[in-house]
């Protein structure tokens, strides 16, 4: 159901570009490509900032894990300590 409609659509817009002059149709055709320059632009600002998250979030958990092992490494040397 939802191809036909996006079929008719396409078929409407493509019927109106071809009832526009060919100064319109080049127009629509820039704007299109402007949109999707922009488009592929957030996306990789997007992406980018993802994986500046990622490396954040990773070195904070190789902090925490260094910081945790370090607090077991301690109470077992306070527990070795006082078994003696």
């Amino acid at each position: 159901m939802r191809k036909i409609v996006l079929v008719a659509a396409a078929a409407g817009a493509a019927l109106t570009l071809a009832a526009c002059g060919e100064t319109a149709t080049e127009e629509a055709t820039d704007a299109v490509e402007e949109v999707s320059a922009d488009a592929e632009a957030n996306m990789e600002a997007m992406e980018e900032t993802a994986d500046e998250a990622v490396a954040e979030a990773e070195g904070a958990m190789d902090e925490a894990t260094d910081a945790v092992e370090e607090m077991a490494d301690e109470a077992e040397a306070t527990m070795e300590e006082a078994a003696e």
